[in-house]
């Protein structure tokens, strides 16, 4: 693993899009010191205030923050989809899920009062994927998205319906078997980044019935392994779609997914893997 900077925490935020209280989302981080895993705060149900209370609590003076958020973070358009949404769907409709279209006309997600946006401005954090990889102090985030990034931590995970059927909402899809080879494929790739306190913690979501806040628990440390392969992998081991100005998600990557991914990109002239405009904060 190639360290871009000896000491920064990260955190995984499966975010509640629209703050139910009885809907809460889900977060956890690691603090990573000289290429290893020194700390590891476990997975806790929140709402955004709450969120925004723990990486308060888990960010240390001087050490750059870097937060992998499951939730659209730049909704420019008032209908419709963002061009990433059209993008990552490609591949998530192949694999047989699906990709909820983000627009400002959806209240309580991405209207102008939406929660997220007050959550961003209190956050304060910079969208600035490439820069975010070698800062050395500041808060980041970067948008991601656990469904798109499980076919990059498992590729039997790629194939046409392939994907895992692990939402315990839909009754009618989610199979048992399913959710153990996510948590396998998390678990191992939480080894693979070093996050042994991770992965031994995992073990305890292996239940039977699954209820949806234990799919929140796991999308937040699919979250937080996106972010560590973000922050401290080779760059050819993760891909940007789109950009910061119309919407953008950092993901895992192997080649089948680049070129499936870049070849939707190419056909819709939507940005892939490119540099970032350095002037995005908090969205209006």
């Amino acid at each position: 693993m190639t360290n871009q900077s000896g000491d920064v925490v990260i955190v995984g935020f499966d975010a509640a899009w629209t703050d139910h209280p009885k809907k809460p989302g889900a977060i956890c981080s690691v603090r990573f010191q000289g290429g290893r895993c020194t700390a590891f705060h476990p997975p806790r149900l929140v709402s955004f205030g709450e969120g925004l209370a723990f990486i308060e609590e888990v960010e240390v003076k001087g050490v750059p923050v870097l937060v992998a958020l499951d939730q659209p973070t730049v909704v420019p358009n008032a209908t419709g989809s963002r061009p990433v949404d059209k993008i990552a769907a490609t591949l998530v409709s192949w694999i047989g899920g699906g990709v909820q279209p983000a627009n400002r006309s959806k209240l309580g997600m991405f209207d102008d009062e939406a929660p997220v946006w007050q959550f961003l401005e209190a956050l304060g954090a910079i969208q600035h994927p490439e820069e975010a990889r070698t800062a050395s102090s500041g808060r980041y985030l970067i948008e991601v998205f656990p469904a798109l990034a499980l076919t990059g931590l498992d590729s039997s995970f790629f194939g046409r319906l392939a994907g895992p059927r692990y939402n315990p909402e839909r009754r009618k899809t989610f199979q048992q078997d399913h959710w153990r080879r996510v948590l396998v494929a998390v678990s191992a790739e939480a080894r693979r980044l070093g996050c042994e306190a991770v992965a031994d913690w995992l073990p305890v979501l292996d239940v039977e019935p699954v209820r949806k806040p234990h799919q929140d628990l796991t999308d937040a440390v699919i979250c937080l392994l996106i972010g560590i392969r973000w922050r401290l992998e080779p760059r050819e081991s993760s891909i940007v779609i789109g950009c910061t100005d119309r919407g953008y998600m950092v993901a895992p990557v192997t080649p089948p997914i680049y070129d499936r991914l870049s070849a939707a990109a190419l056909l819709r002239g939507v940005p892939i893997d490119q540099p970032t405009p350095s002037n995005l904060g908090s969205p209006a």
